[in-house]
């Protein structure tokens, strides 16, 4: 390390402005009764029948709301005189074990107490079809006896691919409730084939399945529900191709173009796929999706405690610290490569002792003359982007924009005695 130290301790990190960035904050005030609203419409809780067994399906994602969503479907299920129980809705999360993924709906506050109806993970599959390409579709055990389907997911921008069906219900279908297997699948002949392998698959398990509706959800820009809708599944397909225009023109982002070291100081399963979700940083794990800010160098300081270790994403940055990377379940988050067939993101990136080092280190490789002119940009993560810090070389630049308001003067980064970030 004392090489290191000594190549970066004259390395000036900039000094840093808090801003708050202007985005569509419209949110539904009470998303829950909104839900209960729509269940209600024809080809929703309608087609639920007394004494049936319904499988709702929930996903690891950090949704909004999504306890409470998954306690408002659980109760009209009930009130319809049927039997819910959950099945956790997830390709390799969790380890691709059936605790693991139980494990992640406790820490997403889908437990049994809370919700009211009990929670049956398996990694057992069943193959009901295939498609013409030969790849296998498959469907969850517990799933695959129900005599009734419930599928609830968020609508948005996919991290990896581009098509007219992204990440949504039909993606939960295909490759949730495929489980690890299913997964695997679907991504063993590459995200180049995903935006047609993903409703293909699940229109297959939507004809073979009896999967009655979907409860498809979108967010703003501030991680907040913006929209409920319950989809019936004859209209899934069509309407999440439209939900989807809808969710890309509420992501949030940066509001700088060309950033020269991007700091995020936490990523996760809970937050992307991905750790962090590329349309925010411009960092994407395969040639296959595009947008977002042209980024030098990309440095993650720590993991959130919802993703149990699982650092994917670490891999598209260029820095990391070694508080990650002793964090880090490297057999976890090797599931994902080996399930997904994108091993990039895995990988252990250049690991620098603390946060201070770890900054420098991503200043010093941005490629321009004058680090003192660095343009830099600190995210908590890509979920949270109202009030982010910028340095004072994009001051004027801000100042500019309309949709940015300055909150602060410029002050120098806080670390503690470790070289820590306060």
């Amino acid at each position: 390390m004392s090489v290191l130290r000594t190549l970066l301790q004259d390395i000036p990190i900039p000094q840093m402005v808090r801003i708050r960035q202007k985005f569509d904050g419209t949110k539904l005030d009470n998303p829950a009764e909104v839900l209960e609203r729509e269940l209600q419409k024809p080809g929703a809780i309608d087609q639920i029948k007394p004494g049936q067994q319904v499988a709702v399906a929930v996903g690891s994602r950090g949704v909004a709301n999504i306890a409470a969503f998954t306690k408002t479907t659980i109760n009209a299920i009930k009130k319809a005189g049927a039997h819910p129980f959950i099945v956790p809705c997830m390709g390799s999360h969790g380890g691709a074990t059936a605790d693991g993924q139980k494990e992640v709906l406790h820490h997403l506050g889908v437990t049994e107490e809370a919700m009211g109806a009990e929670i049956r993970s398996s990694m057992e599959v069943i193959q009901i079809d295939q498609l013409p390409n030969g790849l296998p579709v498959y469907v969850d055990k517990y799933a695959s006896e129900a005599d009734a389907i419930v599928v609830i997911n968020r609508v948005k921008p996919h991290t990896a691919f581009r098509g007219r069906i992204e990440s949504g219900i039909m993606k939960m279908i295909s490759i949730g409730l495929g489980k690890q297997k299913g997964a695997e699948a679907c991504h063993q002949l590459g995200f180049k084939y995903m935006a047609e392998n993903v409703p293909a698959m699940a229109n297959i398990m939507l004809e073979k399945l009896p999967i009655v509706f979907g409860v498809a959800l979108v967010e703003n820009a501030f991680d907040e529900t913006c929209i409920v809708e319950v989809l019936p599944a004859a209209q899934i397909e069509e309407r999440e191709e439209k939900l989807l225009e809808i969710a890309k023109s509420r992501l949030p982002k940066i509001l700088f173009d060309q950033i020269d070291v991007l700091v995020i100081d936490y990523i996760g399963k809970n937050i992307s796929g991905d750790g962090m979700d590329p349309n925010i940083t411009g960092r994407y794990p395969t040639p296959y999706a595009h947008g977002g800010p042209e980024v030098s160098k990309m440095v993650v300081l720590d993991l959130t405690p919802e993703t149990q270790g699982n650092a994917n994403g670490v891999g598209t940055a260029d820095f990391t610290t070694k508080r990650l990377v002793d964090k880090t379940n490297w057999a976890a988050t090797y599931a994902n490569g080996l399930t997904s067939t994108v091993c990039a993101p895995t990988k252990q990136a250049t690991t620098l002792e603390n946060d201070m080092y770890t900054i420098k280190a991503a200043v010093k490789t941005c490629n321009i003359l004058d680090y003192t002119t660095c343009r830099l940009v600190r995210i908590q993560d890509t979920l949270h982007l109202g009030e982010i810090e910028i340095s004072v070389n994009l001051l004027e630049e801000a100042k500019r924009n309309p949709d940015i308001k300055i909150l602060s003067e410029p002050y120098d980064l806080a670390f503690n005695s470790e070289g820590n970030l306060r």
